[in-house]
């Protein structure tokens, strides 16, 4: 066991995997009921957490060919509680700039790491706080708001951690800015701890953890950012009737009917197509003005016009 503890901002593109700063195994089971859908799935997830965003293509394709079946439940991981520990060869915030250069590189997701350099975070917890209080006034705006918060983060190098940048984000999403605020002061602070909490019950260890469960205790766990056909795969095993509904691709432009914003790897993972062709699609359909474009030194994001 390597006695430098990997610093959880050092995400392994090989295992996909952003590690905790300390992990607590746990023995238990904890059981996970499927209330609304035949299979629910606990996804623990950290808005800072880069192979979390390296994640957003499959989990965009897994809604769409299976919503019908699954159940998301967001959870958050406390990726960074503070910068009080030093390991993994990173002690301060300028060190993870280069790494989140090559995480970009690896998961063909745009991000630029500059954000450590210019505005650092020293947190991950208000933005998880954050979310949590999102979800107090709806799951699925609180969905588009870290989709929203990561952007941010990501593309426009904004220190989410600051109050000014999530109410931003809160703005877009549709949110009660007031109401957030009191439940970012209050409740959401518990549903964070209970989220902690369930996370040392569950083994969690790093970021993302997807936990599939059928409700009758059978479960499977996918570590980490993988492919596609991991996460299709768990659904399959626990529900083997699942039937995929076919992708809404009337005209080029359907996607963005679904999603505001999408990468050229999203659109590439969400048609099946490869990324050089998702990124000529999406290029031409800019270039005629369809589409607007926010490039930044390791890529582009398109949204409607």
């Amino acid at each position: 066991m390597n006695e430098n503890k990997i610093n959880p901002l050092l995400c392994d593109p090989e295992t996909g995997m952003c590690e905790m700063p300390i992990g607590e195994e746990s023995n238990q089971k904890a059981s996970i009921p499927a209330e609304n859908k035949p299979i629910k799935i606990i996804y623990y997830t950290d808005p800072i957490c880069s192979s979390c965003w390296g994640i957003e293509p499959q989990l965009r394709k897994l809604k769409l060919e299976y919503g019908d079946y699954i159940e998301i439940e967001y959870r958050m991981g406390g990726l960074l509680p503070d910068w009080t520990y030093n390991s993994g060869g990173i002690s301060k915030p300028s060190d993870v700039a280069h790494h989140w250069d090559e995480a970009s590189l690896y998961y063909a997701m745009p991000i630029d790491g500059d954000v450590w350099l210019e505005d650092p975070l020293d947190s991950s917890y208000p933005s998880c706080i954050a979310m949590k209080a999102a979800q107090m006034q709806s799951k699925e705006r609180a969905v588009y708001f870290m989709r929203i918060l990561r952007e941010k983060l990501y593309l426009d190098k904004k220190n989410i951690a600051k109050w000014e940048h999530i109410v931003e984000a809160a703005k877009i999403a549709g949110l009660d800015i007031a109401k957030l605020k009191t439940d970012y002061e209050g409740d959401a602070k518990k549903l964070f701890q209970e989220d902690l909490n369930l996370g040392r019950t569950l083994g969690v260890r790093g970021f993302p953890t997807l936990f599939f469960s059928d409700g009758n205790n059978n479960q499977l766990t996918v570590y980490g950012s993988k492919p596609y056909a991991s996460y299709e795969n768990a659904l399959s095993a626990l529900l083997p009737e699942a039937k995929k509904k076919d992708i809404p691709n009337e005209n080029s432009l359907s996607l963005f009917e679904i999603f505001p914003t999408l990468a050229p790897k999203e659109y590439a993972v969400i048609l099946d197509i490869s990324y050089s062709e998702a990124k000529d699609i999406l290029e031409e359909l800019y270039q005629k003005g369809k589409l607007d474009k926010k490039t930044i030194k390791n890529g582009s994001l398109y949204s409607l016009k």
